[in-house]
């Protein structure tokens, strides 16, 4: 068996038992990213020397994570590593400093082996908005991995990491999870620390954790958790492992299911496996029953208003005077035009504009005002429902993993995409991703688990307990 067969406790074990170290681990995930980054190019920069050395100083430890490889998005700060967040506007930007959650891994003793792509700004759901070159799928080198996370969600389905970090603002750790074919988690707002994520939406972010199975996202979600007094967001809620009602079974849970989530449009073999996924649940002993989340179908256009409105506020700073890169003008205002015109990608200036017009005077009532009202009741809607049920189960995204460049001119299509996921964000809820299946082109498909606020724990053993029941997590792609 190959080191990249193993979960993270079967890597934990081999370095406990001495059949490895943490060097010889991180060389052989170095060599897979030498062998496979110029089919997928899931990565902006591989630091093999900061690796190495961190590997080497490696010393036997109690923690789950000590010696074991992790990648980054780079939207997430790491000092000494360049932090470009898949714009032209950071080029070679060096942060003086490192994101909390990051900082905690590394306390923990893992090796961060480099930055992943991102489409820029994490605006985007295939990670084909990138300055720097498109990932590509591993299950399908013409299909893309979904995004924003897909560099994260690519190197790890290929092997190329056992682990990686993303953000999810709208779907962007979950949606390329789906299309991967691997697990991943946005947490509660608030339950991961924000401070040294390079911000897009500001009231809808998360750091979230993308693994081969949900069993491997614990520890490094646990370790993650917690205030920090840098994040006026972040709240106490400390990792308390739960058991479930009766430990053989899924028996006393309740599991929701939302008409709004299976509609025209769906790729049919996205619903039969979704569906089928939730009749195992079923079968496990979990009680399904039906619900309505009503306010659904309004969860683009409000979630597209805010986080742009934001996105707008957000990405001013960036203005060529403050940061790297900067276009020569003759006066301050033609800096400013010539600077963010040239260096800013399409869909970046696409989502700042729209932003900044739901802002000026005269349309904020209409636009941004009436975004928050339709938030409000989403999240009144999952309020509701969870009076009812303890999770709600539904597809990740409405298709699987599309072909590269088929929404280049339809930016509205790529929008549609995420519309199963940013209802989580409006609401500040976690939201769990796993793969249930296959469609007839062998693409990964994913079911998303939700739960009220800090049930990530919840989350987690409904998965496991769905996995420990199936194979999908543990299917992989040829390129591997």
């Amino acid at each position: 068996m190959k080191l990249s067969d193993f979960s993270l406790a079967g890597l934990k074990n081999s370095l406990t038992s001495g059949e490895t170290t943490s060097t010889e681990l991180t060389r052989f995930y170095l060599d897979r990213i030498r062998q496979l980054e110029p089919k997928v190019n899931a990565f902006l920069h591989i630091d093999q020397k900061y690796a190495l050395t961190k590997a080497e100083s490696s010393k036997p430890s109690d923690s789950p994570l000590c010696g074991i490889p992790i990648a980054v998005k780079d939207v997430l700060m790491v000092e000494g590593m360049p932090a470009t967040a898949g714009s032209k506007i950071l080029k070679d930007y060096m942060p003086p400093f490192t994101a909390t959650a990051v900082k905690k891994l590394e306390d923990a003793g893992m090796v961060i082996i480099g930055k992943t792509n991102t489409d820029e700004f994490a605006m985007g759901s295939s990670t084909e908005n990138s300055a720097y070159g498109l990932t590509r799928n591993p299950w399908n080198l013409d299909r893309v991995p979904g995004g924003s996370s897909g560099g994260s969600a690519a190197a790890v389905a290929a092997g190329m990491v056992p682990v990686a970090l993303g953000s999810d603002t709208g779907g962007s750790v979950r949606q390329p999870a789906s299309y991967c074919g691997i697990s991943g988690i946005k947490p509660t707002y608030g339950r991961v620390s924000r401070y040294g994520l390079s911000a897009y939406g500001s009231s809808l972010d998360s750091i979230g954790v993308l693994a081969r199975s949900v069993e491997d996202i614990i520890p490094v979600f646990k370790t993650m958790v917690g205030k920090d007094p840098l994040d006026a967001t972040s709240v106490k809620s400390p990792f308390t492992p739960r058991k479930l009602p009766n430990g053989a079974s899924l028996k006393g849970i309740r599991i929701g299911v939302p008409e709004e989530y299976f509609v025209e449009g769906t790729q049919d073999e996205v619903e039969s496996a979704v569906r089928e996924a939730i009749q195992q649940l079923k079968e496990l002993e979990a009680e399904i029953i039906p619900i309505s989340l009503p306010h659904t179908e309004y969860a683009i256009p409000a979630y597209y208003i805010l986080a742009s409105a934001e996105a707008s506020a957000n990405l001013a700073r960036f203005d060529g005077i403050r940061y790297t890169q900067r276009e020569s003008a003759s006066t301050l205002e033609e800096v400013y035009k010539k600077t963010r015109g040239k260096l800013f990608g399409e869909e970046v200036k696409r989502r700042i504009m729209l932003g900044t017009y739901a802002l000026s005077a005269g349309y904020y009532d209409a636009f941004y005002g009436q975004a928050q009202k339709v938030r409000t009741l989403i999240r009144r809607d999952f309020e509701e429902a969870f009076l009812k049920v303890d999770a709600i189960a539904t597809p990740v995204a409405p298709t699987t993993a599309f072909e590269i460049g088929s929404h280049g001119d339809d930016p509205l299509s790529m929008y549609l995409e995420d519309i199963f996921t940013l209802p989580a964000n409006l609401a500040g809820i976690p939201s769990l991703a796993l793969p249930v299946g296959f469609d007839d082109i062998a693409m990964p498909i994913g079911m998303q688990l939700m739960g009220a606020h800090f049930s990530e724990e919840l989350l987690f053993d409904i998965g496991k307990f769905y996995q420990r029941e199936t194979d999908w997590h543990k299917k992989k792609p040829k390129i591997v």
